[in-house]
C-alpha cells in the first residue's frame, strides 16, 4: 500500500478519534494503529512519517509506535 494512502487511512482514525471527544487522543490512534493494522502497514508508515502529511495528533501517536 502506498505511504500516501496509509497516511489518509491514519488521519481518518485521528478524524474519528477527535470527534469521540476521546482524553488522550494520541494514545487511541497509536493503540489502534496497534491492535487492527498489519504489522507491515504500520512499518511502512513508520518508515515514511517525514514524507507523508500526517495530522498532529496522528503524527504523535505515529511516532509513539517507534
Amino acid at each position: 500500500m502506498s505511504p500516501d494512502k496509509l497516511a489518509y487511512m491514519a488521519n481518518q482514525i485521528g478524524k474519528f478519534f477527535l470527534s469521540q471527544k476521546s482524553e488522550d487522543g494520541v494514545a487511541s490512534v497509536a493503540d489502534h494503529l496497534k491492535k487492527f493494522w498489519d504489522p507491515r502497514m504500520r512499518r511502512d508508515l513508520v518508515a515514511h512519517i517525514d514524507q507523508v502529511a500526517l495530522d498532529p495528533m496522528v503524527r504523535q501517536a505515529v511516532e509513539r509506535l517507534r
